[in-house]
């Protein structure tokens, strides 16, 4: 099967499921602590199924989430990304040099200042991890979504995801490290670099090995017929394992239902503030839309399957990083609906693709 054009539009939009996402989030977070505060002894029984600081429950349920996004990521396409490389430096430049940084000077500000006669000093250093994990995990799946909402070059915005996931191999463990060592919080590393391998490594070459198995057998076709299939299995692992962390933080979120609007002020104001970074560049270096409204919102959206087994596995099911990274699913979704809507209204500020 002949692969489409460099500047093949992607076709369709938004799916049935990425557009309610946010309502399927918030009824799983009730659910959840609804279940947490009338059966704590079930998680506390899921909690207790670990091995080497890594949770054997949310692990599956996380594979499940990971592992049908990586059959997508195209080892094959990175050499053509040669003839257009500004919206692939943009990328790479604001997920890895200036998205982690600020937001976990974000993160400090909000809880060790602006909330800090709110937060207990504790507590506050969960979150702010929380964040900083959240923030230091780019976008790979969800992104396909935002792409093709702005009618986004689908080969490259495969670029720029297997690009991104390949730097995550190597930079993400010792970002999150740096960055959580800044705010005095001891980095388990072998923890750290176990998580990376688990929810990274095996992930992508499973899924590559997958996808070299099915586009020998049928191609491109074959690769989008089989995501397609297990695609129901992804949705599940994630809306479960909200369920769970939830479950686990209900007498923290019923005591403080205000922690939930803090942990989302600074991931709000993150988000239209990389974006507006990344979506200026685009626009100063002259990239085609096409290009240049994908590579803003990858910048801008979030890796949060990863975040949230990273930070169950550093502080636990019940901490407050856990917490934060599954805000970070709730907030992402509205936000990142709004900033493609923008997108699309602004278009006209862009060059045309060549």
């Amino acid at each position: 099967m002949p692969k489409p054009a460099l500047d093949q539009p992607a076709p369709g939009g938004i799916g049935f499921f990425e557009k309610w996402l946010s309502v399927w989030v918030a009824l799983c977070i009730a659910v959840g602590i609804a279940l947490g505060a009338a059966a704590p002894a079930l998680f506390q029984a899921v909690a207790a199924l670990e091995i080497a600081s890594v949770n054997l429950v949310v692990a599956v349920l996380i594979w499940a989430m990971v592992y049908p996004m990586m059959v997508n990521v195209d080892f094959a396409s990175l050499g053509a990304v040669g003839r257009r490389p500004k919206g692939l430096i943009v990328t790479v430049v604001v997920n890895w040099v200036i998205k982690p940084f600020t937001m976990a000077g974000l993160a400090v500000l909000f809880f060790e200042v602006v909330f800090a006669d709110w937060i207990e000093p504790a507590d506050a250093e969960q979150y702010i991890a929380g964040l900083i994990i959240l923030g230091a995990a780019p976008c790979t799946a969800m992104v396909f979504v935002w792409s093709q909402m702005t009618k986004g070059d689908p080969n490259y915005t495969l670029v720029q995801v297997s690009v991104n996931d390949i730097i995550m191999v190597f930079a993400f463990a010792p970002i999150v490290a740096l960055l959580l060592g800044v705010t005095d919080l001891v980095v388990p590393w072998s923890t750290l670099l176990l998580s990376v391998v688990l929810y990274v490594v095996i992930p992508l070459a499973a899924g590559a090995l997958t996808r070299k198995a099915l586009t020998s057998g049928g191609g491109g076709a074959a690769v989008e017929h089989f995501t397609r299939k297990v695609k129901p299995v992804s949705v599940i692992g994630l809306l479960a394992t909200v369920v769970l962390l939830f479950g686990f933080q209900g007498t923290t979120i019923l005591s403080q239902p205000g922690v939930i609007a803090m942990i989302a002020a600074p991931l709000i104001l993150q988000s239209y503030g990389i974006f507006a970074i990344a979506y200026g560049a685009a626009w100063a270096w002259r990239t085609p839309f096409n290009v240049a409204a994908p590579c803003a919102l990858i910048g801008t959206s979030n890796f949060f399957e990863l975040a949230v087994a990273v930070a169950i596995s550093l502080f636990g099911l019940n901490s407050g990083a856990a917490l934060a990274t599954v805000v970070g699913v709730l907030v992402e979704v509205p936000v990142m609906l709004s900033l493609v809507a923008f997108a699309n209204h602004t278009r006209h500020w862009f060059p045309a693709a060549k």
